[in-house]
C-alpha cells in the first residue's frame, strides 16, 4: 500500500487595513463581488493554511482567522508584514492582500510549489504587464525575518516603508497570472471584477461558492451530477421537478450524515428514478400510437 506524506504546513497573512483612499475611503476588505467581500474571498483561497492572520481592525469573516494590527496603525505594508509575521511559526507563508478578487486555491497551491521546486527565498505573481505582485506570494518565513531586521537596524524602524525596500534583498522566483494578480484598487476596479464574476464560464462557480459562504457549508459536490439530475426531472418528469429533486437529495444527503458520497449516491438514486419515469412515458406514448394505428385500420378503404 502506498503512502503519502502529508503537505508541508504553511501559514498565511493577510493584509487587510490601508485607508483605501483611491475608493474614497470605503471599507476596501468588506466590498463584496460575487456577493462575497473581498476578504472572505481571500480567506477562501488559502484555508489550507495553519494559520491564518489578518492584519486589520476585527470583523466577522467566513472562517476563524487570528487578529493583529501594525504599530501604529497605518504604518504601512512592510509594519503590517511584521506584524502578522510575529504570529506565523511555519517555515513558508502566504503573503496576501485583501483585495484580490480572483484569487484561488490553485493559484495558491501554484505559488507554494514554485517556491519548494527550488532554493527561492519567494515565489510571487505578476499581473498583466509583467510587473512584480509582492502581496500575492509564498515567502520562506526566515528570509523575511532576516529582510525585516536588517530594515529595523537600518531606518530605526518600518512604518512607511515600500515593500520594494523588502523584496529587493531575496532571491525570487516568478508566477505569471494575470487574473489572480488583477485587485481592486478603484471602483472601475471593482465594476470590471463584478462583471467578469458573471461571465458564463465562470457564473455557476461563482454563484456556488457564494451560496456555500452564506450557508456556512464546506462541502465539495459535483455540480456536474446536480446540473444532469435537473435536467433529467425536468424532461422525465415536469420542470418543475428540478428545483424540487435538487432540494430532496439535499435533504436526503443531510440526514445520511452529509458529504460529498452522501450528495453522490442520493443524486445516483433519484436521477435513476427520474429516468424510469422517462421510459414509462415513453412506453405509454408508443401504445397510444399502437393503438391509435389500430382503431384506424378497419375502417380504412
Amino acid at each position: 500500500m502506498t503512502s503519502y506524506a502529508p503537505p508541508t504546513a504553511h501559514d498565511a497573512v493577510v493584509l487587510a487595513g490601508g485607508g483605501a483612499r483611491r475608493l474614497g475611503g470605503a471599507d476596501k476588505p468588506g466590498v463584496r463581488v460575487g456577493g462575497r467581500a473581498l476578504l472572505d474571498r481571500v480567506l477562501a483561497a488559502c484555508a489550507d493554511a495553519h494559520t491564518t492572520v489578518v492584519v486589520a481592525a476585527p470583523r466577522p469573516t467566513s472562517r476563524p482567522v487570528r487578529w493583529t494590527r501594525e504599530e501604529p496603525p497605518g504604518a504601512g505594508p512592510v509594519a503590517a508584514l511584521d506584524a502578522g509575521l510575529r504570529r506565523t511559526t511555519a517555515d513558508d507563508v502566504l503573503v496576501l492582500s485583501a483585495d484580490l478578487p480572483f484569487l484561488a486555491a490553485d493559484t495558491v497551491r501554484r505559488l507554494l510549489a514554485a517556491l519548494r521546486a527550488g532554493r527561492a527565498e519567494g515565489a510571487l505573481l505578476t499581473d498583466a504587464d509583467g510587473r512584480d505582485q509582492p502581496l500575492v506570494a509564498a515567502y520562506r518565513t526566515a528570509a523575511l525575518r532576516r529582510e525585516l531586521a536588517l530594515l529595523t537596524t537600518a531606518h530605526g524602524g518600518l512604518a512607511g516603508l515600500p515593500l520594494r525596500r523588502l523584496t529587493a534583498g531575496l532571491d525570487l522566483t516568478r508566477v505569471p497570472d494575470p487574473v489572480a494578480s488583477f485587485d481592486c484598487d478603484t471602483w472601475d476596479d471593482i465594476a470590471t471584477a463584478r462583471a467578469r464574476i458573471r461571465e458564463h464560464d465562470h457564473v455557476l462557480d461563482e454563484w456556488i461558492s457564494a451560496v456555500k459562504d452564506e450557508l456556512g457549508i464546506d462541502l465539495d459536490v459535483d455540480t456536474g451530477v446536480l446540473l444532469d439530475l435537473a435536467r433529467d426531472a425536468a424532461h422525465g418528469v415536469a420542470r418543475p421537478a428540478a428545483p424540487l429533486t435538487t432540494f430532496l437529495v439535499g435533504y436526503a444527503a443531510a440526514r445520511a450524515g452529509g458529504g460529498s458520497e452522501a450528495v453522490a449516491e442520493a443524486a445516483r438514486k433519484a436521477a435513476a428514478l427520474a429516468l424510469r419515469w422517462a421510459e414509462e412515458a415513453e412506453k405509454g406514448a408508443d401504445k397510444d400510437t399502437v393503438a391509435t394505428s389500430g382503431d384506424a385500420g378497419p375502417d380504412a378503404g
